[in-house]
C-alpha cells in the first residue's frame, strides 16, 4: 500500500485518447486526484502503437498538463495495455511445503509452478492473478501465508500479451524521460476504479469499451476467472457515421458525442441533426433515427461478441452480481439498455469511486482506466518489474541470483 503523500501516477495511453492522472495517497490509504493531462492520441491503432513519434508527442502533452495541474515533477508512472493480441488463460500448480508451515518462499515456488507453460517465444507473460490456494485438499484459501500442512497448490489466471506491444509501450514512454513502474491489463486497472468488493465476490463482468477495442474481465468470488480483449470499440462507431453520413471523421466523432444513441426506440421521429458534407458540398439536415439506424447494428454486434466470449469460458451461469460497462464509449445513450438486452444480465455503468480531490472531473466512465492504474500502483507498490529505463540483463540475473541464495542459506 501507498505511503501517505505519496504521489502515484496512471497513464493511460488509448487509441482515442492519452490520459495522466497524478494521485496522492491520502489518510487510510484513500487516493485523492490532484492532476489530470489529456491529449488526444495520434500514434495507435486498436490499443497497438503504429507511429512512435505521434505517440511520444502525445504523451508529452498530456504529462506536462498534469505536471502543471498537480505542481510537481512525474518521472515514474503506471501504463495500461490492451489490443487484440492480449491472451488469458488460467493454470495450476503444486508444491511440497518445506517446513509443515507455509512461507513466502513456498507461495512464490507454487506460483513459479503455476507459470510453468509453454508460451510461444514472441509472448511475454503480463501477470500472474492468483484465484485461489489449496493446502491439503482444503480450498478457497485466499491468504495461506502461516498455515499448517504438507502439500500447497496454486490455482492462477495468466495474462500473456505480444513482446512487441509491451515493449513499444515502454520505448514511448521513455523517450518522454518516463520510467515504467509497471504494465497493467487495462480491464484490470478499470476494476480497481469501478467495482465493488461485493460484485467481485458474487461473480460479475467489467466491459470497458474504449477507443479501438473492447476489455472483458470476469470475477468470481473475488478473484479473476477471465480476460479477454475484442478489436472493435468506439472508433468503429464513428467510422461507420463517417461512411454513412457520408461526413469527415472529426464530424463524425463530433455527431457520435453530441446526438448519439443506440436505441431507435428512445429517438423522436420527428428530432433532426445538421450534418456537414466533405468536398466544400452544403451541409443536409437529416433525421436523427438514421443515425441511430447506424449505432444500434454495430453496439449489437461488439455486445453479441462479448456474450459470446463469456458462454465460450462457461462462466454466464456465475454472474450474480451482473454486468458493469465503463469506458468513454458507454456514455452513449442506449448502451446500458441495450446491453441488458443482448446479454440478458443486470447492467450500471461504472465511473471511478472510492477517490477524493477533482472527484468532479474525474467521476466519468472515460477516466476509469486511469483512475484503476493510480489506485492498482498504490496497493502494488513493492511489485514493480520497470523500475529503471537502464536496467539491463545483468542486474535482472545478479538480483535474481540473490533471491536464489538467499532462498538456500
Amino acid at each position: 500500500m501507498g505511503k501517505k503523500g505519496e504521489l502515484i501516477v496512471g497513464l493511460d495511453i488509448g487509441t482515442t485518447k492519452i490520459c495522466a492522472i497524478v494521485g496522492e495517497v491520502g489518510a487510510e490509504g484513500q487516493i485523492d486526484v490532484i492532476g489530470i493531462g489529456s491529449h488526444p492520441s495520434k500514434g495507435l491503432r486498436r490499443g497497438a502503437v503504429v507511429n512512435i513519434e505521434a505517440t511520444v508527442d502525445s504523451i508529452r502533452a498530456a504529462i506536462e498538463e498534469a505536471e502543471l495541474m498537480a505542481g510537481c515533477e512525474i518521472t515514474t508512472v503506471y501504463t495500461g495495455i490492451a489490443n487484440g493480441h492480449i491472451k488469458g488463460f488460467n493454470s495450476q500448480g503444486i508444491v511440497a511445503v518445506k517446513d509443515k508451515e507455509v512461507k513466502k518462499a513456498d507461495v512464490d515456488r507454487v506460483i513459479d509452478a503455476a507459470k510453468a507453460v509453454a508460451i510461444p517465444l514472441d509472448r511475454e507473460v503480463i501477470h500472474v492473478l492468483p484465484q485461489e490456494f489449496i493446502i491439503d485438499d482444503q480450498g478457497g484459501i485466499k491468504e495461506p501465508l502461516g498455515m499448517s500442512g504438507v502439500r500447497l497448490e496454486a490455482k492462477v489466471h495468466i495474462v500473456t500479451g505480444a513482446c512487441s506491444s509491451a515493449q513499444n509501450i515502454i520505448k514511448c514512454a521513455n523517450k518522454t524521460g518516463l520510467n515504467v513502474a509497471d504494465i497493467v491489463l487495462q480491464p484490470l486497472a478499470s476494476a480497481e476504479a469501478v467495482l465493488t468488493d461485493e460484485e467481485k465476490e458474487l461473480g460479475v463482468a467489467l466491459i470497458d469499451i474504449g477507443g479501438g477495442t473492447t476489455d472483458l474481465a470476469l470475477f468470481s468470488s473475488g478473484s479473476v476467472v477471465h480476460t479477454a480483449v475484442i478489436a472493435l470499440g468506439g472508433n468503429s462507431l464513428t467510422s461507420d457515421i463517417a461512411i454513412g453520413l457520408r461526413t469527415p471523421a472529426h464530424e463524425a466523432e463530433r455527431i457520435k458525442q453530441r446526438h448519439g444513441c443506440c436505441l431507435t426506440s428512445m429517438v423522436d421521429k420527428d428530432e433532426t441533426i445538421e450534418v456537414p458534407s466533405v468536398g466544400g458540398r452544403a451541409p443536409r439536415v437529416l433525421s436523427r433515427q438514421i443515425l441511430c439506424e447506424i449505432l444500434e447494428p454495430r453496439v449489437e454486434e461488439i455486445l453479441q461478441l462479448v456474450g459470446r466470449e463469456i458462454e465460450r469460458c462457461g462462466y454466464q451461469d456465475l454472474l450474480a452480481g451482473g454486468v458493469v460497462i465503463t469506458g468513454g464509449a458507454t456514455l452513449l445513450a442506449g448502451v446500458g439498455e441495450l446491453a441488458e438486452e443482448v446479454l440478458g444480465l443486470p447492467v450500471r455503468r461504472g465511473a471511478p469511486r472510492a477517490i477524493g480531490g477533482l472527484v468532479d472531473v474525474v467521476k466519468s466512465p472515460m477516466y476509469a482506466t486511469g483512475v484503476g492504474l493510480v489506485q492498482y500502483g498504490s496497493k502494488h507498490q513493492g511489485l514493480r518489474r520497470f523500475r529503471a529505463r537502464d536496467e539491463n540483463v545483468y542486474h535482472k540475473v545478479r538480483s535474481r541470483m540473490r533471491e536464489w541464495l538467499g532462498e538456500i542459506f
